[in-house]
């Protein structure tokens, strides 16, 4: 199975600073992390490889920076990463980001599964994946937090939802937003 994992680098600290003429955030990398929920979708990526085999890629876009967190998600068990990286990517909003993820996504061919943590603790807008999902035209499933089973074309998962959790079954290729509780 060849699953790809979406990250993305947060601020460390709640001080986020901003550019006072572009009103983005500073990214300077100097005090980034990965984002906590990326951090899910890489041990649920990497439990999935362990269980039938395969490949986990990670993909970011970022500053040059963001390197260092691509061979800290590498550390923890990863086996290829990209970071797509252009000044022209200052301040993107999250359409510009998923449409150049997607571009990321094509460039590296075939993939089953694609893995993004619910949202970014950055930004909160929790649209990354679902974007990223109708640019490519498979299903999304959001709020995973369980990965039931996979493979044989098709992904089980449980859902958080207002009410409680449902279980669906997906067919792959498919994209899943996760939960903390995808990773235990």
């Amino acid at each position: 199975m060849r699953i790809l994992v979406c990250v993305k680098q947060v601020p460390s600290t709640n001080e986020v600073r901003l550019d006072p003429v572009t009103r983005t955030i500073l990214r300077d990398g100097r005090q980034s992390v990965l984002n906590p929920f990326d951090i899910y979708a890489i041990e649920a990526a990497v439990r999935l490889k362990e269980q039938l085999g395969g490949r986990v890629c990670a993909l970011s876009m970022g500053i040059p920076a963001t390197e260092r967190l691509l061979r800290d998600a590498m550390a923890r068990g990863v086996d290829e990463a990209m970071l797509l990286t252009d000044r022209a990517f200052a301040g993107a909003d999250t359409l510009a980001t998923s449409y150049a993820l997607r571009l990321g996504v094509e460039k590296l061919g075939a993939y089953d599964l694609i893995l993004c943590g619910k949202m970014a603790v950055d930004g909160d807008t929790a649209q990354i994946g679902p974007e990223l999902s109708a640019q490519l035209g498979i299903p999304c499933v959001t709020d995973v937090c369980e990965i039931l089973s996979a493979g044989e074309g098709c992904v089980q998962v449980k859902k958080v939802t207002d009410s409680g959790f449902c279980e669906l079954e997906v067919q792959l290729p498919a994209l899943l937003t996760v939960t903390k509780d995808a990773a235990q």
